[in-house]
């Protein structure tokens, strides 16, 4: 078959390493410049950063893209683990390192945290390990069509149940800490999910098994890297990538219904396609690529993760000798923090935030005796209470004041600032790059489908479908996407 990949986002390339691997044609149409969608890079003045997501965690999900074109990973990006993975700096003046492998993080809790607090280390890194085990094969790598599903087979449903994915994932990992610090860095990861950690379930700790045990990497020359790495691995398997080629809409056999036959771009050029896979953000595409064709409700109507503002500065000088390649600066609020996001559509009072050194561990994406800065703060997405186009220049400067207080060099080359109306006008719904957030009715065969039987051969990859949001799920929701499209193939 002939597949059309619209967007070069990483579900998008992930999809068409899948597609081009199984013997199909596949031409995946990007309006930009460079493959990465949100994984992103901007250049200026010598400094080169990454404007999407700067935490890899689960490389093998990439190098299973690679395979699946028939490639090897090494021979087109080098990937190497971020040791330690996390610095935890706390508002006592504390500080916890998280590192790779388990006999050296146990000694930093003990160390930081006591020897209680290090034997209950080992009691939940074998708990989160049951978790990603079970959810991996039967929950996250695989489609629904209802869910129905979830009793098909039903043993892995009821071990979930035993092992208290249903619980919350503060209570949960509160059941192993005594100690709030341990509690913040292996529950802030709810996040990832769109939730606070009272609310989301303890089965979204396996996010916390893939960030702090399975562990952090980071690829040579940026996360972008993998996205050319990506690319260069789909064209030398046949594939074809266009670029500055933005689709106006994607066609369908009978004007607004029927199968999909197709895409047109802006220039008014028309692609036959036996099947389409839209990247976009799914509420986005259906809007804007789809006309007649109303999206999920879920999706026009549900509950969409917090956004964040994020801080590009490239300034002269190196971080401070502690300093490690993530550095989380915990405020000293906690809950009252996603209260006043989740809830109120307030800024945090006391906000927490990441402050990513990319140069630190590659030193080429800056000037030499320059440093790289992504200082990222959760936020309300467009759905909460504040006027970006009026508060923008006020949170920008009391963020670079407070990292300036943290110790990092302060003196700016070059920046780039990005809050809601930024992401929104570069097409995520409701201005938030972590799409609907996984509520329980919003998550597995709750969320909105990658298929639409309105649409046969329409196919949907990325954050806002199955399975959800995140670096490896997206890559997952490729192969995902990849399986429909066969499916498609078989019914034609």
């Amino acid at each position: 078959m002939q597949v059309v990949v619209v967007g070069a986002g990483l579900g998008g390339l992930s999809a068409a390493c899948h597609l081009v691997g199984r013997g199909h044609y596949v031409v995946v149409l990007e309006r930009g410049d460079q493959p990465g969608g949100r994984v992103g890079l901007l250049e200026l003045d010598g400094y080169r950063f990454d404007t999407g997501a700067t935490v890899l965690t689960m490389p093998g999900l990439v190098e299973e893209c690679f395979a699946a074109a028939g490639a090897s990973m090494a021979d087109h990006v080098d990937i190497r683990p971020v040791d330690p993975m996390y610095r935890a700096c706390y508002a006592d003046g504390s500080v916890l390192r998280v590192w790779h492998g388990r006999e050296r993080m146990t000694t930093e809790i003990e160390e930081v945290c006591g020897p209680s607090q290090a034997a209950a280390f080992g009691r939940f890194c074998d708990w989160l390990g049951e978790l990603y085990r079970l959810e991996m094969p039967h929950f996250i790598g695989r489609n629904f069509d209802s869910p129905l599903d979830l009793t098909s087979p039903l043993r892995p449903t009821i071990d979930l149940v035993r092992l208290g994915g249903f619980r919350r994932m503060a209570k949960a990992v509160a059941g192993y800490f005594d100690d709030e610090r341990l509690q913040r860095i292996f529950s802030f990861q709810s996040m990832y999910a769109g939730l606070a950690p009272y609310e989301a379930l303890a089965l979204y700790c396996v996010i916390t098994y893939m960030d702090s045990v399975a562990g952090v990497y980071f690829p040579t020359g940026g996360m972008h890297a993998m996205c050319r790495g990506l690319a260069g691995a789909i064209e030398a398997a046949g594939g074809e990538l266009r670029y500055g080629a933005a689709v106006e809409t994607i066609l369908r056999r009978h004007g607004s219904t029927g199968d999909v036959t197709g895409v047109r771009l802006d220039s008014g050029e028309t692609i036959a396609a036996d099947a389409v896979v839209a990247n976009p953000d799914l509420p986005v595409a259906y809007r804007t690529l789809l006309g007649g064709l109303d999206a999920p409700r879920t999706a026009r109507r549900g509950h969409y993760s917090p956004s964040c503002v994020v801080w590009h500065a490239g300034v002269k000088g190196l971080p401070p000798a502690e300093a490690a390649h993530h550095n989380i600066h915990f405020g000293a609020s906690w809950n009252d923090s996603f209260k006043a996001i989740l809830k109120d559509g307030v800024r945090m009072p006391d906000p927490s935030i990441l402050v990513t050194l990319h140069s630190l561990d590659d030193p080429s994406l800056a000037p030499e005796g320059c440093s790289t800065l992504y200082v990222l703060e959760p936020t309300p997405n467009l759905d909460g209470r504040i006027d970006w186009s009026a508060e923008r220049d006020r949170v920008r400067d009391s963020l670079a004041e407070r990292v300036a207080a943290l110790g990092y060099p302060s003196e700016v080359e070059v920046e780039a600032f990005v809050d809601p109306l930024d992401w929104e006008r570069q097409g995520m719904e409701r201005g938030t790059p972590f799409a609907l957030s996984h509520r329980f009715l919003q998550t597995g065969p709750f969320r909105p489908h990658n298929v639409d039987r309105r649409a046969p051969g329409l196919v949907f990859v990325g954050s806002s479908t199955v399975p959800g949001v995140g670096v490896p799920t997206v890559l997952v929701s490729g192969r995902l996407a990849a399986e429909r499209v066969e499916e498609h193939g078989r019914r034609r």
